[in-house]
């Protein structure tokens, strides 16, 4: 029998808003599987430091791995993500809003912008894909940065690069910004009344590393990033189906769910959709699975919870899935 290894980032909130936020909720499948499991401390505070943990890339060095799902090969030098991004000024903060969508010709022109005024300073930027840009360098910065979700929603002058470059970078981010605000396809974006492109994010540098673990054999879920990984590790990846036990179904080698419904809800600042997102994985993820754990198709579910500070493994077994006595308790009190 296979193992299911189910990711789920914010699934737990902070005291302050848990009970407001889960009250009227039905999870009887989910609080059962808490309940049951053995659960034990995580070091993985976030989904990237995860994913690099379980495919074996060294010092979150994500942009040579999600450069290469987008179709180029990384090569030598190093890389840095360096993804569109909306600042919103708020009173005296600069809010980060991710997921600005763009066309195809939108992000080749801001590029090549960002391009023709960086040329020699050793500074390229890609976008293979709309939505994830790259820069590439010559040499590798002495800098730490934050990813993306981290600083998404939150104010972005709390997560600048850090360390001896950092001050170099800090002014690579305004010179970008200028360059971005002036643009015609930003002009044309407010016209219309999108949100305008407006500076980049740095994140997730380094170089591309060896061939990456397979520690699944398939990977389910929502998250592009979590795709990324899978695809350049060569494991197949698709969408969460409507019945998830078509996931783990057969005995090909243990399964992979990663959902990132509630980590975007809440960079959104969105609770209701954070209860949205809650319920269905209740209802198409936690409710057939322990109900297949129950009937001896799985043999173990592991669900890793992931929360700055407090992450948590939950190991649940067939047998353990049983104990009748460890009475559930509602979510909130997690």
């Amino acid at each position: 029998m296979k193992n299911v290894h189910l990711v789920i980032p914010d699934l737990f909130l902070p005291q302050e808003v848990a009970a407001e936020a889960c009250a009227g909720l039905k999870l009887p499948a989910l609080e059962k599987l808490l309940a049951r499991a053995q659960s034990v401390p995580l070091p993985a505070e976030s989904l990237e430091a995860w994913l690099c943990g379980a495919f074996g890339v060294a010092d979150q060095a994500i942009a040579a791995v999600t450069l290469r799902a987008d179709g180029m090969e990384p090569g030598a030098a190093y890389w840095l993500r360096a993804d569109p991004v909306h600042l919103r000024l708020q009173r005296d903060q600069l809010i980060l809003h991710p997921d600005v969508r763009l066309a195809a010709d939108e992000a080749a022109q801001l590029c090549a912008r960002l391009n023709a005024h960086f040329a020699g300073a050793g500074l390229r930027f890609f976008a293979p894909h709309p939505q994830r840009w790259y820069l590439q360098l010559d040499a590798a910065p002495d800098m730490t940065t934050h990813s993306l979700a981290q600083v998404a929603g939150r104010n972005v002058h709390a997560h600048l690069p850090q360390g001896p470059d950092a001050l170099r970078w800090h002014g690579v981010f305004n010179e970008i910004q200028m360059l971005l605000f002036e643009h015609a396809v930003n002009q044309a974006r407010e016209a219309r009344g999108e949100l305008p492109v407006n500076s980049v994010w740095l994140w997730g540098g380094g170089r591309a590393a060896g061939r990456l673990l397979r520690p699944y054999t398939k990977l389910c879920g929502d998250s592009d990033l979590a795709g990324a990984f899978a695809q350049t590790a060569g494991i197949p990846c698709e969408p969460l189906p409507d019945d998830v036990t078509r996931c783990v179904a057969g005995d090909d080698g243990d399964v992979l769910i990663v959902q990132e419904g509630m980590r975007r809800a809440l960079q959104h600042g969105d609770l209701h959709a954070w209860r949205d997102a809650l319920q269905r994985f209740e209802q198409d993820c936690a409710a057939p699975l322990l109900h297949a754990l129950h009937a001896g198709r799985i043999a173990q579910l592991t669900l890793d919870v992931l929360q700055t500070g407090a992450s948590r493994r939950f190991m649940l077994t067939h047998g353990a899935a049983w104990k009748l006595w460890r009475r559930p308790k509602p979510l909130a009190r997690y």
